[in-house]
């Protein structure tokens, strides 16, 4: 099938919509997203999470397409489409702000990542992610990188100050903050991924429930807010279906008769 004959695109967010409480994907929401390939519909995966972090979801489900990172890094069946590299020297500066705040911070790309430090939001974030973090000071060094992590409860006005311009942060959970170039969003990740796959003019539907959605709910033609949301989600969203816990996904895809 070429990209020209998809009836429509669905972008799913992962944590709190497509995935369960316990990172699980619901053996019917499985089967809705075969369902979605027989009708002529397009799976997307559009996560704040990398690629490397999210492969049992794409071999459980069989989605071959992606914008991670909250849009740093998008591919589809295998191949990158788009991937934005943050400078060594921007992340050197970012370093050095976070050490004087005693803020650790991790650095990511496809493959893999490390953190400058431990502590124990380090221990609690990746131990409910079932990641194992690895402290190494070097890795930005060695690797590109794509995305970073900083590790905060309460700086994320000083940090959006400080790299004005530069940067853009959004919370991801209370423990710290999403880091991406400046001007890079889900929204501009689906922009690059629909160019690149000539879907531009194809009907879209997003599933979301954070605040890292909002952007993506702004771009596609009908935003769709999990139960389990944040209230703005819910504000922004055309329809509201049920939570990640109750069938929200099989729920909202039915609502919109894509099933």
């Amino acid at each position: 099938m070429t990209t020209e004959q998809f009836r429509a695109v669905v972008f799913f967010d992962l944590d709190g919509t497509l995935l369960r409480d316990n990172k699980s994907v619901a053996p019917d929401t499985v089967k809705a997203i075969g369902d979605l390939r027989k009708n002529d519909v397009l799976p997307v995966i559009a996560t704040g999470r990398n690629v490397f972090e999210v492969q049992y979801v794409l071999d459980q489900t069989g989605i071959n397409t992606i914008v991670s990172a909250n849009g740093s890094y998008v591919a589809s069946r295998g191949q990158q489409i788009y991937a934005a590299t943050i400078p060594e020297t921007l992340i050197q500066d970012v370093n050095r702000y976070a050490r004087d705040h005693d803020n650790p911070v991790g650095w990511y790309n496809n493959q893999g990542f490390a953190i400058s430090a431990k502590s124990a939001d380090t221990v609690a974030n990746y131990h409910l992610l079932n990641l194992q973090a690895k402290v190494d000071p070097a890795f930005y060094k060695q690797n590109a990188v794509n995305f970073m992590f900083v590790f905060n409860r309460t700086h994320e006005q000083a940090y959006a100050k400080e790299f004005a311009g530069e940067l853009s942060f959004v919370r991801n959970n209370i423990r710290g903050l999403d880091t991406m170039l400046a001007g890079v969003s889900k929204k501009t990740g689906i922009e690059h991924l629909l160019g690149s796959l000539n879907l531009t003019n194809t009907p879209s539907y997003a599933f979301g429930d954070q605040l890292n959605d909002l952007q993506m709910f702004s771009l596609v033609d009908h935003p769709i807010a999990m139960g389990n949301g944040v209230p703005v989600a819910k504000q922004q969203a055309e329809y509201v279906t049920s939570s990640n816990m109750e069938g929200g996904i099989v729920r909202g895809l039915e609502h919109y008769q894509l099933i």
